[in-house]
């Protein structure tokens, strides 16, 4: 398969970015650079993405651990050495295509390794399909973090819909991650903006613009071919997550505006979930207003 699949191509030709996505996914491709490895062994924070090999539902979860938990044990395979969460059917069973974000709020850079899944012992392993960067567009900068041994999360609740807690959560979120699948393979991509630019438009239904990008319409073009989506809010001071699973479909406004309409099936709550305690954020510089 080349660097696109039918979905991303639909998107591009709809947005009129088929020329520059074609020289952007020279980027795309298998095997993890030396500088590449390096920056994953350095993270504490991996999102990976998957549908669920049992109830075909898509989503995303934050995994944690000490620097080197996540590095490169081949030219086309990154090991991961954690608890796999609310993920764990997806990632003990062999050959789910997933997808993986490193995103270090540090340095505002990010890498995606999205391949197929092998569990290991102590964890599981992606062999590479895609391996490539991404701007620092829209990544809010937090300088540090520490790692609070004695945060114990607590026991997750399911909700089928957002209340005024989960609610409020997601207006202040100056970030998430977004996971999408398609016939080929998966994908974990961030989204972020200013307090606010996500909306809840109703207990199971929220909606965020898509700001300008790499063209490539990764996430688009799988949502075009499979709507299935699932999302990851995080507190970056109390390690407090919401996970959400659901549809999603991308809405576009005359004048070139585009948004994202998610319905929500379920959803997990899980305060101190994640033992990684941030400093406060400077917003990023790409950031658009948020209209008031």
């Amino acid at each position: 398969m080349g660097a696109y699949h039918a979905g991303s191509l639909a998107v591009q030709d709809l947005v009129g970015v088929r020329d520059r996505a074609a020289h952007v996914g020279r980027s795309l491709g298998q095997d993890i650079k030396p500088v590449a490895a390096a920056f994953l062994e350095t993270q504490p924070l991996l999102v990976a993405g998957a549908a669920d090999p049992g109830t075909g539902r898509v989503w995303a979860s934050a995994l944690t651990g000490a620097p080197g938990f996540v590095r490169a044990t081949g030219p086309r395979q990154v090991s991961v050495l954690t608890d796999t969460g609310r993920l764990a059917t997806a990632l003990t069973t062999p050959g789910t295509p997933v997808g993986t974000i490193a995103l270090d709020p540090r340095t505002r850079r990010r890498m995606r390794v999205n391949g197929r899944l092998r569990p290991t012992p102590r964890g599981f392993a992606v062999e590479a399909d895609q391996v490539f960067s991404n701007c620092p567009k829209y990544i809010q900068r937090r300088e540090s973090y520490e790692t609070l041994a004695g945060r114990t999360p607590a026991t997750p609740r399911r909700l089928a819909e957002l209340a005024a807690e989960q609610a409020e959560f997601v207006r202040a979120a100056d970030t998430f991650f977004l996971a999408t699948v398609h016939p080929g393979g998966a994908d974990a991509s961030h989204r972020g903006g200013n307090p606010g630019f996500v909306q809840v438009a109703s207990p199971r239904e929220l909606t965020w613009p898509d700001y300008p990008g790499n063209a490539m319409f990764l996430s688009l073009g799988n949502l075009r071919s499979d709507p299935r989506a699932g999302l990851l809010f995080l507190d970056w001071t109390t390690g407090t997550t919401l996970q959400l699973t659901g549809e999603a479909h991308t809405e576009f406004a005359a004048g070139g505006d585009r948004s994202v309409r998610f319905t929500l099936t379920e959803a997990l709550w899980t305060p101190a979930a994640l033992p990684l305690r941030w400093s406060a954020p400077a917003y990023s510089p790409a950031n658009p207003d948020i209209p008031r």
